[in-house]
């Protein structure tokens, strides 16, 4: 898709379905990225649809320095920036997602695996916030240390230092093979 720059090009010179294929690409990273922040994932989706609504309303911004993914991303993270300076301090819960049994998997070794994950999902929420959010944006969005660096707004050096000390802190808790 080249960084999503093709689709907004087409999109820019009117083709309305280049922008669904942006939406399809990027929507969901861009809400578990703001959720890094947030910490609700419901805020975290409409902080997503808003940057995505900017995008759409100013199109002629984005200039094309950076790919499209890391300009989302940077508009996404100021978004939820400003979203926690004015919010009021609300405790919420939410009830736990309900999981989708398939028939090839024995229901010990799900409940193992989401387990497994839920400890390693909860080593990283423990993790210091720029550790956390360095972690998500390299390993889970897969970007890299560069356009990490732009969207923490951080040098790629900072970024690389982050994750060293982040992996470091992991391995004493999950230890060496990623078990507790």
């Amino acid at each position: 898709m080249d960084n999503g720059a093709s689709s907004y090009r087409r999109f820019l010179d009117g083709d309305e379905a280049a922008f669904d294929d942006i939406m399809k690409e990027y929507f969901y990273g861009l809400v578990f990225f703001v959720d890094r922040y947030v910490r609700d994932i419901h805020t975290a989706e409409d902080i997503a649809m808003d940057t995505f609504c900017e995008l759409i309303v100013n199109k002629h911004r984005y200039n094309f320095r950076v790919s499209l993914k890391t300009y989302l991303y940077m508009m996404g993270r100021s978004r939820a920036i400003d979203y926690i300076r004015h919010k009021k301090v609300i405790k919420t819960t939410e009830l736990a997602d309900a999981l989708d049994i398939s028939d090839g998997v024995s229901l010990e070794e799900l409940v193992l695996t989401e387990e497994r994950k839920i400890k390693v999902h909860k080593a990283i929420a423990d993790l210091p916030e720029d550790m956390g959010i360095a972690i998500h944006l390299i390993y889970f969005e897969e970007m890299s240390y560069k356009d990490a660096a732009r969207v923490m707004k951080k040098s790629r050096k900072q970024v690389d230092n982050l994750l060293y000390r982040a992996k470091k802190e992991l391995r004493a808790v999950l230890g060496e093979d990623g078990e507790l």
